[in-house]
């Protein structure tokens, strides 16, 4: 290649890139025709002489983001700025979430949400009303959790939700633990409950959070935590968390346990049908399970705070 060329590449470049100059005032200046500019200067790139470099913004962290996609095999990651990692993390993932939430609802989605989770109400109560309507149902896929209180939380949350989205909201007329194996069956043939159950199969976007063994301290004071006893089953299975009360192991597979024969909510096949599955959960503590999670395809989205998704980084499989 000669000189002249080489040249004529640089300045190209420099005219577009350093003084801004528009491609016809390029084509002006040089007597030469614009689609020549244009590829010029898309050869200027292919050999080097104008290269990209993207600065990423303090507390944006896409390429961290980018690496826990491919490693994890996810559709997006939402990777939230924390200072200190004793920090209560849920305002943060609050307002990151219903950023997300409000970029990604456009119209026409079924959603599915789990009833008891403090950051999820924290995430729905700063998402701001549409115009439009957004989504078509919003629907519960735990019943209430234990008793009328956390069902009136479940009420709640949904409510919200599907105000803002301008949907309708479906409600599972249930509790979500029963006492018995028997009892959970009973209520699987009731009418209110067959036609919600049906409904999931519309669904195309499931929004939770990730459980721990261990209860959150809102879990424990509202009296709606699973039972010693339970726990002590579920310990003993291997369980370290659970998406809607589905628990699984370190590995992400499921636990069958009595407990699993008790809950009245959206079985795991159909769960793991919806397209778009999103998980809002962070925290050290809550690190086991929400990697474990990951592991098992439980969730394929998932919104963070900066210290798990580093581990996560670290202890990628």
């Amino acid at each position: 290649m000669s000189t002249e060329h080489l040249r004529l590449l640089a300045r190209v470049a420099r005219m577009y890139h350093e003084q801004s100059m528009r491609q016809p005032e390029i084509a002006a200046a040089l007597s030469i025709s614009q689609p020549r500019v244009s590829r010029l200067l898309k050869e200027a790139v292919t050999r080097g002489i104008v290269r990209t470099v993207v600065v990423l913004p303090d507390g944006v962290h896409t390429e961290l983001e980018e690496e826990l996609q491919r490693r994890y095999g996810l559709r997006d990651v939402v990777v939230v700025d924390i200072e200190d990692a004793r920090e209560d993390a849920i305002p943060s993932l609050a307002s990151a979430a219903a950023a997300y939430f409000d970029a990604t609802f456009t119209g026409g989605d079924v959603i599915g949400i789990s009833s008891w989770s403090e950051t999820l109400l924290a995430t729905v109560e700063r998402m701001q009303p549409k115009n439009t309507q957004v989504a078509d149902r919003v629907m519960q896929l735990v019943g209430g959790v234990g008793s009328p209180e956390a069902q009136v939380h479940a009420t709640r949350l949904i409510g919200r939700l599907a105000d803002i989205t301008r949907a309708r909201p479906v409600f599972v007329p249930s509790p979500g633990v029963v006492g018995t194996a028997a009892i959970r069956d009973a209520l699987l043939e009731d009418p209110g409950v067959v036609d919600v159950m049906a409904q999931w199969r519309d669904l195309t976007v499931v929004l939770v959070g990730i459980g721990s063994l261990e209860p959150s301290p809102l879990l424990l004071s509202s009296g709606n935590a699973v039972k010693q006893a339970d726990q002590e089953e579920l310990r003993s299975l291997g369980a370290v968390g659970d998406v809607c009360l589905h628990f699984f192991d370190a590995k992400g597979s499921a636990v069958d346990s009595a407990f699993d024969r008790r809950v009245v909510g959206i079985d795991v096949r159909a769960f793991r049908a919806v397209e778009r599955r999103v998980a809002v959960a962070g925290g050290l503590r809550k690190y086991s399970a929400i990697k474990a999670a990951l592991d098992g395809g439980w969730v394929n989205v998932l919104i963070t705070d900066l210290h798990v998704a580093e581990r996560l980084r670290a202890e990628a499989s």
